[in-house]
C-alpha cells in the first residue's frame, strides 16, 4: 500500500498527510502484531524511546486523516534494510 484515500471529499477540500515507512512498520509492529514497545523497538534496531516517538507521531498522522478525511500517503523516511546473511536469497517464482 503507498496510501488511502477518504471515499468522499470533505466540504474544506481534500488535503494530504504523509506517513512514513518506519512510521508504519512501528504501527504494524505494535498495533497489529501487538509487540510491546520494548521488543517491538528491537526488530527496528532503535532505542525504545526513538520507537515511542515515531509510534506516536504515526499514530497522530493516522488520527488526523481519518478525522478531518485527509488523504493518507505512505512514503519517506530514515531507514536501511537489514543484510541479508550469506547464502540466503530470496526466490522470485519459476521452479525451484
Amino acid at each position: 500500500m503507498t496510501g488511502f484515500l477518504p471515499n468522499s471529499v470533505p466540504p474544506w477540500g481534500r488535503c494530504e498527510v504523509f506517513l512514513t515507512l518506519e512510521g508504519l512498520e512501528a504501527l504494524r509492529l505494535s498495533d497489529f502484531e501487538g509487540l510491546d514497545q520494548e521488543t517491538a523497538a528491537e526488530r527496528m534496531n532503535v532505542s525504545r524511546q526513538t520507537f515511542g516517538r515515531i509510534l506516536a507521531g504515526a499514530r497522530r498522522i493516522v488520527a488526523e486523516a481519518l478525522v478531518l478525511g485527509k488523504t493518507l500517503t505512505i512514503d519517506g523516511g530514515d531507514f536501511q534494510f537489514p543484510a541479508r546473511p550469506p547464502g540466503r536469497h530470496r526466490r522470485r517464482g519459476g521452479n525451484g
